[in-house]
């Protein structure tokens, strides 16, 4: 009798450890995609990419449709999600998004936690490239903030093997995941592009999503296109030097070609005495524009950049330093305009009336 109860408890312990390993088994396969490579990073950064090709569609009819999408997804909420700038001629589209995501719900709890990102559109004709970088989480009703960088990166939500998800960041790295791939999957539909993949339905407790790898090109392969911060050095304090071949021009002049992104930085100066100036690289960039009948400039400040000088100011000085050059090809006297209230977190942009421009 002693030797069958042994036998019989024996029996369930095998039943229960297999059990146990079955479910350690579906758990990991089910992680699968969330492990190494899940979360790409670019010098440092975390920055989602997706590249999709659209043989015979124009650049003006890829950017109308990701403007018209973009626009329309980031009011579904009636927050502070929206496009910051768009400009058809390049093909740019900047926008940033404050939204919720959801990590469990019941009657009696909820866990949530806000997250914001920059979204990127560059359009080619026949090409697109959408980035989603930047992101931050705002959890707890503000009580704690994180850094994607610092959160659900290999390093930090991976164990040392890269085989499983570390407790406690699991739920962040794979909401995240969900959670660009299903705008990944969205814009594809608004450009009635079609993955490489099938969808896959994630389980009940999940977001559903398409999964399509990360910068894995739709469609047609194509030439990888990364955009990235111009985290440029500060341009030394001094008065730039004037070439010969420098002359004044009316604001009407101007075309949109003499400032282009990842060809040069934009330096913003701002009091009038050369001994006496502050003087900042807009990191995140900018663009010559027009709005209301108006020629503007564009410029971009990172969320990290201080912005206090900016903002308390009304004129303000617009130079543009070409690659490898000391000397700016641009140089735009402006009148600051209204500026839209920026949400925590998120890239400031400024817009300036251009009053005086001079060119190379």
């Amino acid at each position: 009798m002693k030797n069958l109860t042994k036998i019989t408890s024996l029996l369930i312990c095998l039943l229960m450890l297999g059990t146990t390993m079955q479910a350690q088994e579906k758990q990991v396969n089910k992680d699968a995609r969330y492990l190494e490579g899940a979360v790409p990073e670019v010098d440092g950064k975390v920055v989602f990419t997706k590249e999709y090709s659209i043989p015979g569609m124009s650049q003006d009819e890829i950017f109308d449709r990701m403007n018209q999408w973009m626009d329309t997804r980031l009011k579904e909420n009636k927050n502070n999600s929206r496009i910051l700038y768009a400009n058809k001629e390049k093909g740019q589209i900047v926008g940033t998004v404050d939204e919720w995501i959801v990590f469990s719900s019941s009657a009696l709890s909820l866990d949530r936690t806000r997250i914001l990102a920059q979204l990127t559109v560059l359009c080619q004709p026949e090409a697109c490239t959408f980035n989603i970088e930047k992101i931050r989480y705002i959890y707890r009703e503000g009580e704690e903030k994180y850094d994607a960088e610092d959160w659900i990166t290999d390093d930090y939500a991976l164990n040392k093997s890269k085989t499983k998800l570390i407790r406690g960041l699991a739920k962040w790295r794979r909401k995240t995941v969900d959670y660009v791939n299903k705008l990944f999957t969205q814009a594809a539909d608004a450009l009635s592009a079609v993955a490489e993949e099938p969808a896959v339905q994630t389980t009940p407790d999940t977001t559903e999503v398409a999964s399509i790898p990360q910068q894995q090109v739709v469609i047609v392969p194509k030439k990888k296109v990364i955009l990235k911060d111009n985290n440029a050095a500060a341009v030394p304090q001094v008065a730039p030097q004037v070439p010969a071949g420098t002359k004044t021009v009316s604001p009407a002049e101007l075309t949109e070609d003499l400032i282009q992104p990842n060809a040069g930085r934009l330096v913003i100066i701002i009091g009038d005495d050369p001994f006496n100036q502050t003087m900042m690289t807009a990191n995140a960039g900018g663009s010559l524009g027009e709005m209301n009948g108006k020629r503007v400039v564009f410029t971009i400040l990172s969320p990290d950049q201080s912005h206090e000088l900016m903002d308390s100011t009304d004129e303000y000085t617009v130079r543009f330093y070409p690659n490898g050059s000391n000397t700016p090809s641009v140089e735009l006297q402006c009148r600051k305009l209204a500026t839209p209230e920026t949400p925590d977190g998120m890239p400031r942009t400024y817009v300036g009336e251009i009053i005086n421009a001079t060119v190379q």
